[in-house]
């Protein structure tokens, strides 16, 4: 995910998927060496590498490959030509490379993967809907002090918990700025788990057990892709990107004094330029490649509920999205993905 520190890029290869010799699929790539994915290290990514390696090899007779590592080493892999696709290009958050890259003609935007990668705030449903709801009437980051009670902070009498990122993701500085801004330090406690996983067991075991929460969160994950349809994002002013550029400049969170929502962030496909230049057909389903974050959320809940692998997880999506994914490819290329399947 985005906001998550950074690890050092790996040198080795993950893994080579290839079509079995004398296969039906083993004779009609454009490209007579393994087509190498990014390995971006977060699993919304992995998800789609999987999904699209599945494809290229069953459907298009192609060897695939990838290699792992963080959003700015894949980059600059994209631009020497190591790297030819990336399924998750944040363009948003590497906005000066990615500008530099694209206008020296060293890579190409092949489209939209998903255009609604959500943040924000959470409250359960069950809390606000309903005439006994504890919280009934909460739609707002405004509303907060109002119901401090319901989420009353067990350390810190007389307080809520909001539950934030942990310390060192980008988001936990963020909420921190909002938290000033929209008067909150005097009803809530900034409260920060120790982990990530800390933080999603926390939210899954609370709505599970019905028990008041309000958190930061973000999606596509599996944590939306269980909860999702059980909690609602909480209002905030509508995004501005005059403000949101000036809560991000400020470096003391307690001089923030206005916040917005957190923006709605497109993900892209994109590819070295020479690749686009030798794989035309690659290219063309790569383009028509489209989903959107509630049904990698899906993807992802899948993934974390049955202890499977990305690959696992794409062939399931396959199965059960022929009507997704057909539209992506040639007939006589998703009559290949069909069958093996």
């Amino acid at each position: 995910m985005q906001f998550k520190p950074i690890a050092a890029a790996a040198a080795a290869l993950a893994f080579v998927w290839t079509a079995a010799p004398g296969s039906s699929q083993a004779a009609s790539c454009e490209i007579d060496k393994p087509i190498v994915f990014a390995g971006l290290d977060w699993d919304s990514n992995s998800f789609h590498v999987a999904v699209a390696q599945f494809i290229m090899k069953n459907g298009y007779g192609c060897e695939v490959d990838k290699i792992p590592g963080s959003t700015i080493p894949m980059l600059n892999g994209m631009i020497r030509g190591d790297i030819d696709v990336t399924m998750e290009m944040w363009v948003a958050n590497v906005k000066a490379a990615w500008d530099k890259a694209l206008a020296g003609g060293k890579v190409v935007d092949l489209g939209i993967n998903f255009p609604d990668a959500v943040q924000g705030w959470y409250v359960p449903k069950y809390l606000t809907e309903g005439a006994n709801a504890p919280a009934k009437g909460l739609k707002s980051v405004a509303d907060l002090p109002k119901f401090k009670d319901v989420f009353a902070d067990p350390e810190e009498p007389g307080k809520g918990r909001f539950y934030n990122c942990i310390a060192g993701w980008g988001c936990e500085v963020i909420n921190t700025k909002k938290m000033n801004a929209y008067g909150l330090n005097d009803t809530f406690v900034n409260f920060r788990p120790g982990t990530g996983a800390a933080l999603s067991a926390v939210i899954e075991s609370s709505i599970k057990r019905k028990k008041p929460i309000v958190f930061y969160y973000w999606g596509p994950t599996w944590v939306l892709g269980k909860v999702g349809d059980q909690v609602r994002m909480l209002d905030e002013p509508a995004y501005d990107q005059a403000i949101w550029d000036a809560m991000m400049d400020e470096k003391d969170e307690t001089k923030v004094t206005k916040a917005t929502a957190y923006p709605l962030v497109p993900v892209s496909v994109s590819s070295s330029s020479e690749f686009y230049g030798k794989a035309p057909k690659l290219v063309a389903f790569l383009k028509k490649y489209a989903t959107n974050a509630d049904m990698v959320s899906k993807a992802l809940a899948y993934m974390q509920d049955t202890g499977g692998t990305a690959e696992e997880a794409a062939v399931n999506f396959l199965k059960t999205n022929e009507a997704l994914w057909s539209k992506w490819l040639p007939a006589d290329v998703a009559a290949k993905v069909k069958a093996a399947l």
